[in-house]
This record gives C-alpha cells, sequence and structure tokens, in this order.
C-alpha cells in the first residue's frame, strides 16, 4: 500500500501516536507515585501508631514500679540478702565447744590433761594449753592433735613445753599449742550435720 498523504500530514500522525504512548506513561507514572505516596504515607502512620504504643506501654509500667515501690523493694531484698550472707559467715565461724572438747579430749595421750582452750585472734585457729607427766608425753599431744584422722585441725604447732620437776601435782610438764581449724571440720556450726 502506497501512502499517498502529504509529510505534515504523517508527521502529525506519528506524533499523536507518540502522544498517546507518552500520555500512557506519565499516567502510569503518576499512579506509581501516588501508590508510593499512599504506601508511604500508610509506613508513617503505622510507625507513629507502634510508637504511641510502645510509649503508653513504658509509661503504664514506670508507674506501676513507682506505684508497687520496686526500688523500694529492690533495696529491701538486697539488704535481707546482706544479712543472710553475714549470718552465713557468722556460723561459719561458729565453734559448737561441746563437740569440739569431746575429741580433743579424745585425741589427748595416756597421761596428759587438757587445761584450757583459748580462741584466737587468727582467723580460725585456737589456743590449747595441757599438762602431762613427762616430755615425751607433752610433745605426744602435738602429734595427736595434728593427725589428719582427727579431723579437727588442718596444723597444730607446738608454742612451747615446760617441765618443771618442783611441780608435785603429777603432771609437772606444761605445752602450749596453737592450731588451725580444718576446713571441713565437723565441729564449726555451719559444717554441723542437723540431728534428727
Amino acid at each position: 500500500m502506497i501512502n499517498l498523504l502529504p509529510p505534515d500530514l504523517k508527521n502529525g500522525y506519528r506524533y499523536g501516536r507518540r502522544n498517546v504512548v507518552l500520555r500512557r506513561w506519565v499516567a502510569l507514572c503518576v499512579l506509581a507515585f501516588v501508590g508510593l505516596g499512599l504506601i508511604s504515607t500508610y509506613g508513617l502512620l503505622s510507625l507513629h501508631q507502634q510508637t504511641k504504643h510502645y510509649n503508653d506501654q513504658i509509661a503504664s509500667t514506670q508507674t506501676l514500679f513507682q506505684k508497687e515501690n520496686f526500688s523500694g523493694i529492690q533495696a529491701q531484698v538486697l539488704d535481707i540478702s546482706n544479712s543472710f550472707r553475714l549470718v552465713v559467715k557468722v556460723l561459719g565461724q561458729e565453734i559448737l565447744f561441746s563437740k569440739l572438747i569431746q575429741q580433743i579430749g579424745a585425741a589427748m595421750p595416756a597421761n596428759a590433761n587438757l587445761t584450757s582452750l583459748n580462741i584466737i585472734q587468727v582467723q580460725g585457729g585456737i589456743d590449747i594449753t595441757a599438762e602431762a607427766t613427762n616430755y615425751n608425753t607433752a610433745s605426744q599431744v602435738q602429734v595427736n592433735l595434728a593427725d589428719p584422722a582427727n579431723k579437727i585441725f588442718s596444723k597444730a604447732d607446738i608454742v612451747g613445753i615446760k617441765c618443771d620437776s618442783s611441780n608435785n601435782s603429777g603432771y609437772p610438764c606444761s605445752v602450749d599449742i596453737r592450731a588451725l581449724f580444718a576446713a571441713n571440720n565437723p565441729f564449726l556450726f555451719i559444717n554441723s550435720k542437723a540431728t534428727p
């Protein structure tokens, strides 16, 4: 088919078709921008709503904490916890003397007598004084007390042994011993088993 239309008219039709296509593209772009605007607006509104919701939750939680005096209760719990730790520490250092004296008495060798027990300032230690009939028995007191099978002391050292031949009591020798309690000894209150 031969196109006999004048060139100006042919150009007019061609540009007309291009204008229709361009109008469609412009309309699609406008619709896309409107859609993006709607989606952005919805997102911002939703974000604002969620932020307001979380701020309300935080405010209500803070009000509840203030109403329930959370900080005061937390301070009381901390105070009770510290008191409990102090009680455990004190009880951990308390000595059951009734059981301890029996065990020390059982560890004494023949011909020796326990005369005194003194708690010293050193943590977990005790001074023991005993009388004995001779020097060997006096040194045996230290050996028996230091014996790990007794479960009393982890260490027992002789401070001094004095023998006085003018002493007529039958026990002329006196021995002073400084002993350190064993960590797992059953004569500390905290380590003792409750009796049924």
